[in-house]
């Protein structure tokens, strides 16, 4: 039986605990009384071999190197037991930690809470300290997330040793808008740490007991004008939203929590990313000029940063502060440059910002100046405004008239003052704001208080789940109102009770057992008419509405009783089931598949945490069994899973680079590969995209054989979901930036599946094209975020690819590749040596943007015809015999298409035939001119840098 509640808050920056005893029952007729929470100072080392017990344990390990740290400079006041995340060399966490961190680049494991919820990598995979040298062990998230809980737990027993933590009743808090991956991570972590049991509470919701509980003598008063409360909770690493209503029933305060916001990946580390940038940038205006810092010592400059941060914005903070990046090697201290920040620039940075004053009906932008460093994809958008105004359009009828704040940034009443103005503005009328004491307990405090309210002992909140879950239904009817959308059944409405079972009786499935099954999920947090589904209730999966779930994947395998089933057959079979799903007591989603025949047989579905990102291609086509060529295309797949496969031994480089050589013994020269064969090779690199991550050959080779067989990216009905699919993948970029011919492989896979991106998508690829032209002219810049490199010919391809950019950006990019031409011509005119190969590519590109007849983009995105007259004045000027390559891009840029607005005048494409006739030109490029055909598959192949596969229908 436990004797404490415990809370813990496992936060980004600091991991901080809270408790109080069990209330004991009164005597007869008396009341029990409300036990005191108190905070647990936690042991940790502050100093070489000094001990101090602290209320915040920050969120950090530092991974020594050998011989750096004495044994005894790292001894901790309880018994050595086995670590929860071993490693080779010594591990030093707590404050002395982040100590060392900011002093030695790349060793220091932070935001270890932020790769929890980061879908695009392996989260169970040693990745962290992100980016160091190969000679720092490293750890995985929840490795990491397990050892600061395991540090805890070590703290409290050796403090407690009666009352072990691991049987206290214990409640972990976790940010709002985690998704069942992320807390089912966070699950697996505790467990790891030696605490298999306890219960997950919303950490915007416990910031709002711990306000409760402190308020619970008077609160009909305190929330007698209430209606509708935000919670805004800025930690940092995620900023979490929530809305909790108040109701007056017979005089008393009903709460409901009836919004959550959506994962958004901006906080204080963003913040602090942002004072890295600026005091970067003086440094090197301060001294001579120098190379941009290293991943690793902008992160050891981003610690100086947020300790700078903390500073200026205490309570007591001076008027200015210095920042010292220490110099390396054995210039440490010599080599050392300082900035001064002062408190007035450090509010103003945060508030104009990350606060900055916005229209109601602004919507978070998508533009490039988001950031992603480090690994991980902060929103692109940094104003918490904008954000919030998207929240509470999703969200409210109203707007809330109080107002919550936590988070160690509001210590700056200039930010408490900002953001309160901006929402009395955008209600017409002052909110108010509720006091917070002291952000940086109270979701720790706040988490106690949940436990005393299921106790009865305190005031509760009410509203269920948080989100709406949806299973996607594999050829469904599409929706008559948008025909693009797939459909969905709700397994569990938004405001269900936990602990309430919800069984789909109305609909039955067909479960496959013996053989890998995969259920793909979505969830919602917010509805267009604010009014949740019911369960079984069908829906439209609306795109940018549905967040989707890691998918389920699993074997089932059948339970029948062995005197039921003769010879036990293990042969697969379909059997009709019902789901049943559950929004658990301790905070997450359940759902069993129940046998129709019989109720007692019930199936476990469990989410595949490893490959949230990576589940293959719902309603993939099959390929026909038992045939010559599915036997091939199983055999190719093999050699593709015993390159890439999760459970594959490491393959030799050599080996890795002979893969697309073994694919052509097996299935024939890759040209000939056909569209459906094609398309399972993908599905087949997508459910092993982790491991091209392994070293540059194998990024080097998946991207190549990945961009190659979803060329060019539509044509098969489910192109448009393995697009989807893949863009995630466009955010954290390439693992092996340094190696030239990865990042030539990166943008060749976008160039050739850029026919499947929409226009943001293309816009987005538009942004790195531009920064790379400009970077590959003048150098460096400041930038926060730097994409993956790319050279003039890589760009200058993708340029040509982006079919569904504005027009205006099509003429920007053809004024710049005459400008190339115009530079080689000049050269050669003086003698200089030209690069004809890199003249060649230039023509080819200008052709594919300015062409009349697009490959799949719009018709009345092509650039206008006067603009392509001129551009062809300066083609005529060229010697055609001597630059085939030009005489190409003009009979694209003049091809005929019976379109009026696009056809150029006569007399112009009458003197191009004459021009192409004279360098005796494939008769083709010659008719292209003078009337409307079709391309021949040698024009096609050369327009577009190679043919399209064999059989491949085109639908745009």
């Amino acid at each position: 039986m436990s004797q404490y509640l415990v809370g813990i808050d496992l936060g980004t920056t600091n991991t901080v605990v809270a408790y109080a005893p069990v209330a004991q029952p009164p005597g007869r007729g008396k009341r029990r009384a409300l036990p005191e929470i108190k905070l647990f100072d936690i042991a940790q080392l502050v100093a070489p071999g000094q001990v101090a017990a602290r209320p915040l344990l920050p969120s950090v390990r530092y991974h020594a190197a050998e011989g750096e740290i004495a044994p005894g400079e790292r001894q901790l006041p309880w018994p050595a037991a086995d670590d929860v995340a071993p490693m080779p060399t010594p591990v030093v966490m707590g404050q002395w930690a982040r100590q060392l961190g900011s002093q030695v680049p790349g060793r220091l494991v932070s935001s270890a809470k932020s790769w929890l919820s980061h879908t695009a990598v392996d989260r169970l995979a040693p990745i962290l300290p992100w980016g160091a040298p190969a000679d720092v062990p490293k750890v995985s998230p929840v490795e990491a997330s397990a050892s600061y809980l395991g540090h805890v737990r070590a703290a409290w027993n050796a403090q407690f040793p009666n009352s072990p933590l691991e049987q206290q009743d214990i409640v972990l808090t976790v940010p709002a808008s985690f998704d069942e991956g992320a807390r089912a991570l966070t699950l697996r972590a505790a467990r790891q740490a030696g605490l298999p049991k306890l219960r997950l509470l919303e950490e915007p919701q416990a910031v709002f007991y711990d306000w409760l509980l402190r308020h619970r003598s008077h609160l009909a008063d305190e929330l007698a004008h209430t209606q509708l409360v935000l919670v805004c909770d800025v930690g940092g690493g995620t900023t979490d939203l929530s809305l909790i209503q108040v109701d007056q029933v017979n005089g008393e305060p009903q709460l409901t929590r009836i919004g959550v916001g959506k994962h958004l990946m901006l906080g204080g580390d963003n913040m602090d990313l942002a004072l890295a940038h600026t005091v970067e940038a003086r440094l090197a205006a301060s001294g001579p000029a120098t190379q941009t810092l290293s991943a690793s010592r902008l992160a050891q400059l981003m610690e100086r940063c947020r300790a700078a941060k903390e500073q200026l914005l205490a309570a007591d903070a001076p008027e200015q502060t210095q920042v010292t990046l220490l110099g390396g090697g054995a210039r440490m201290v010599g080599g050392s440059r300082s900035v001064t920040l002062t408190r007035d620039e450090v509010v103003r940075m945060l508030v104009d910002g990350f606060f900055p004053q916005v229209e109601r009906t602004e919507q978070a932008r998508e533009g490039r100046s988001g950031i992603v460093a480090f690994g991980l994809p902060y929103a692109r958008d940094p104003a918490i405004t904008r954000h919030i105004a998207d929240f509470l359009r999703q969200h409210a009828h109203a707007l809330p008239d109080t107002l919550l704040l936590n988070g160690g940034v509001f210590r700056a009443d200039a930010l408490v003052q900002r953001l309160a103005q901006t929402l009395a503005e955008w209600r017409g009328a002052p909110l108010r704001l509720l006091h917070n004491d002291n952000p940086d307990v109270a979701v720790a405090r706040g988490a106690v208080a949940y436990a005393l309210a299921q106790h009865g002992l305190a005031p509760k909140i009410g509203g269920g789940s948080a989100r709406s879950y949806f299973l996607l239904l594999e050829g469904a009817a599409k929706s008559t109102t948008d025909p693009t959308a797939a459909r969905g059944i709700c397994l569990l409405p938004r405001g269900l009770a936990p602990g309430v079972e919800v069984l789909l009786t109305d609909r039955s499935f067909a479960l496959r057992l013996g053989q890998p099954v995969r259920f793909n999920l979505l969830s919602a947090t917010a509805e267009a008419d604010h009014t949740p589904p019911q369960a079984g209730e069908l829906v439209t999966l609306t795109q940018g509405q549905f967040e989707p779930l890691p998918p389920i994947a699993t074997v089932l395998e059948a339970r029948t009783a062995p005197d039921t089933v003769a010879g036990g057959s293990s042969n697969p079979k379909n059997i009709p089931v019902q789901l049943a799903t559950t929004l658990t007591e301790v905070g997450t989603l359940e759902i069993h598949c129940v046998s129709l025949a019989d109720p007692s047989q019930r199936w476990l579905l469990e989410f595949d945490l490893r490959h949230a990102q990576n589940a293959a291609s719902p309603g993939t086509e099959a390929v026909p069994p038992d045939t010559p060529a599915s036997v091939r295309l199983k055999q190719a797949v093999d050699k593709i899973d015993h390159v890439f496969g999760t459970g594959s031994k490491p393959v030799p480089a050599k080996e890795v680079k002979q893969l697309r050589a073994q694919l052509e013994q097996l299935l024939g020269e890759r040209e000939r590969w056909a569209a459906p064969e094609l398309r399972h090779l993908f599905d087949a690199l997508w459910a092993r995209a982790r491991g091209r991550r392994r070293s540059a050959e194998h990024e080097r080779v998946w991207l190549n054989l990945a961009g190659y067989c979803l060329r060019p990216g539509f044509g098969d009905p489910l192109d448009g979901w393995r697009i989807g699919q893949l863009w995630t993948q466009f955010a954290p970029g390439v693992q092996f930036a340094s190696d030239k011919q990865v990042c030539t492989e990166w943008w060749t896979l976008w160039r050739r599946v850029a026919g499947g991106l929409a226009a943001p998508e293309q816009a987005r690829l538009l942004d790195d094209f531009a920064y790379n032209l400009h970077h590959n002219e003048l150098g460096s810049d400041a930038a926060a975020i730097k994409p993956v490199k790319g050279s003039d010919d890589d760009m200058l391809r993708l340029g040509a690819a982006l079919e569904r950019i504005p027009v205006d950006y099509k003429v920007e990019i053809g004024e710049w590749l005459l400008g190339r031409l115009q530079k080689s011509s000049t050269a050669a005119a003086k003698g200089r040596p030209v690069d004809a190969a890199s003249d060649a590519r230039t023509l080819s590109a200008l052709g594919r943007i300015g062409a009349r007849q697009p490959f799949y983009g719009n018709t009345h995105d092509v650039v206008p015809a006067e603009t392509v007259v001129a551009w062809l004045d300066t083609l005529l000027a060229l010697d055609w015999k001597r630059q085939e390559s030009a005489a190409f891009a003009a009979a694209h840029l003049a091809r005929m298409t019976d379109d009026r607005t696009r056809d150029l005048p006569l007399a112009l494409r009458e003197r191009i035939m004459a021009r192409l006739q004279s360098i005796n030109a494939p008769p083709v490029w010659i008719e292209m001119v003078d009337h409307k055909v079709t391309l021949d598959e040698a024009t096609e192949r050369r327009l577009l840098g190679e043919s399209l596969p064999p059989g491949l229908k085109l639908i745009a």
